[in-house]
């Protein structure tokens, strides 16, 4: 995975979530800056970030590079693909509410363009001693039944459970959200044998439906790319993005087609 650093909260809250995340999987992790063209001065203080990121990881192993663009969102998404990085980690922009993602030009970037998962640390976020549960948000369209499958591999291969949301908004039908999430359940134990948990969230909006799920501290959040998505690209929908703001646990987005 590429973590995006810079020296400033978010940077480190992405750090920490990098670190975390590599931690589960065992997988490499790459820490990158980003400066823009034509600024030397920028170029030695990029050197610089990765410096205290170092520093920071202490002695976690990692890979430090700078890179040159006009966009950091860009600039990741270019490098994720030259070092085929199956995961970009960011932190929340500037100003943001404490225990919550706010968007900004990075992750606004990656949450409609990138070709590689996205996954965005809450604002002051701190890593949990063990990751404890992955909840996939879920409604009945294929990219979220291709995302249960996927998200199943990864719960039984990391060794955490799986549970499944869908929020009611007073809406829909109820019961047929109940039988849509029933069938998503059915199919992750059809394709990987793991019996994942459902829960249906009520609220009269996402944020009250939010606040009527139970978190576990070490909980992962993951949402499906929206029907509206490129193929193998990330594109977030209004649903999900709501999801996202309202979301005190970082999130994962995964890109249509994800494997």
């Amino acid at each position: 995975m590429i973590v995006g650093y810079a020296n400033d909260r978010g940077g480190r809250d992405a750090l920490a979530l990098g670190a975390s995340i590599t931690r589960l999987t065992g997988g490499e992790l790459t820490v990158a800056t980003i400066y823009p063209p034509g600024s030397p001065g920028l170029a030695v203080e990029a050197q610089a970030n990765l410096a205290h990121a170092a520093e920071e990881l202490g002695p976690t192993p990692a890979g430090y590079l700078t890179f040159e663009s006009r966009g950091t969102g860009r600039g990741l998404s270019v490098l994720a693909s030259r070092i085929r990085a199956d995961l970009i980690v960011v932190g929340s922009a500037s100003g943001g509410q404490h225990g919550r993602i706010a968007i900004g030009a990075t992750s606004d970037h990656l949450l409609h363009r990138s070709s590689e998962a996205v996954m965005i640390a809450p604002a002051d976020y701190e890593p949990p001693e063990e990751h404890d549960r992955l909840t996939l948000a879920y409604v009945h369209r294929p990219q979220c039944d291709e995302a249960v499958e996927r998200v199943a591999q990864a719960a039984l291969r990391f060794g955490v459970p799986l549970r499944l949301i869908t929020l009611d908004l007073r809406t829909e039908d109820p019961d047929r959200l109940r039988d849509d999430l029933a069938l998503a359940v059915r199919l992750a134990w059809e394709t990987t044998g793991i019996e994942a948990e459902s829960d249906v969230a009520e609220g009269h909006d996402v944020v009250a439906a939010m606040r009527n799920v139970e978190w576990l501290p070490g909980e992962l959040l993951v949402c499906a790319a929206s029907e509206d998505a490129e193929p193998h690209r990330v594109f977030l929908g209004e649903l999900a993005m709501k999801m996202l703001r309202a979301s005190d646990r970082p999130v994962a987005v995964l890109p249509r087609g994800f494997s």
